[in-house]
């Protein structure tokens, strides 16, 4: 769908489909060419990705937990006083580290490269767009990047503390003693963070499945409690087995429907728009 040179086109100006698929091969190598990149330079920040970013959840000093046992402290609730502890990690394997610092650099470097792999789909389906379609690449960049970090750090800063209160103190018996491992940890902590960042895209999927004519703001005004209880089982996959968290991830899902509501009411009114001025100008008489 990108554009190439005329010579690569065929007698209608138009790309083949293998044409196609070799355009599509270069965006997705510059795609893991950047997700490499930005791998490699997770790696060599190890310190900074284990110490400050992946392990701080656990320890008291984190933001959330410091602003929860505030909080706590306020309402008199010490319920609220989580992560009081640190949680202490161990290793079972003898590789088992320096592979748990390769998957955690792989995650980081998909993370950190998601607005160019975004870039890179928009100019691969920017020719196939109408002119009055392209200018919007550029922001359907940024706000797709928008919504994915600001999912991610959700996920972080609200799920992620209370995961690791929730899962690293609950017993079946006082004889069974937790020893979390460390690939365990991180896979709860990445497996969260990438959901949430997924899941805050609802917006950008509202408009484009109501621009393709998938979805109406009718259907979605139609099933929208059928949404909610599709939302409150997501939510509840991606959080611990409590209600507090269950709520902090549905409520901010529930917002995100309205606006992919508005958001496919807006795009319905501009397809109606566009539509009445193409019959306006196909009825005119020619001069």
């Amino acid at each position: 769908m990108a554009k190439k040179g005329k010579s690569s086109r065929n007698n209608e100006g138009e790309m083949s489909f293998l044409e196609h698929l070799e355009e599509l091969r270069w965006h997705l190598i510059r795609s893991i060419l950047a997700i490499i990149v930005f791998m490699i330079t997770a790696f060599i920040l190890k310190n900074l990705i284990f110490d400050k970013i992946i392990l701080a959840p656990k320890n008291p000093d984190f933001l959330t937990n410091r602003l929860l046992c505030r909080l706590g402290h306020l309402v008199n609730v010490d319920a609220l006083c989580i992560n009081s502890k640190p949680v202490n990690l161990i290793n079972i394997k003898m590789a088992g580290q320096l592979t748990t610092h390769i998957i955690v650099a792989l995650v980081s470097g998909l993370i950190m490269a998601f607005p160019y792999i975004m870039w890179e789909f928009w100019q691969f389906f920017k020719p196939a767009l109408h002119s009055n379609e392209k200018k919007y690449t550029r922001g359907a960049v940024v706000a797709t990047s928008l919504l994915f970090f600001t999912g991610v750090l959700f996920g972080y800063f609200a799920l992620a503390p209370l995961s690791i209160h929730f899962l690293t103190n609950y017993q079946v018996s006082s004889d069974v003693v937790n020893q979390i491992n460390i690939r365990s940890y991180i896979g709860t902590i990445t497996s969260i963070c990438l959901a949430t960042g997924l899941v805050f895209e609802l917006p950008i999927i509202a408009f484009f499945l109501t621009k393709i004519g998938v979805i109406t703001p009718p259907f979605m005004i139609k099933y929208r409690r059928h949404a909610i209880i599709v939302i409150f089982i997501v939510a509840a996959i991606i959080t611990p087995p409590d209600v507090f968290s269950q709520m902090l991830v549905a409520i901010p899902l529930l917002a995100l429907y309205e606006v992919g509501i508005l958001i496919s009411k807006r795009v319905m009114k501009k397809k109606e728009k566009e539509h009445k001025e193409y019959l306006s100008a196909d009825s005119e008489p020619a001069k």
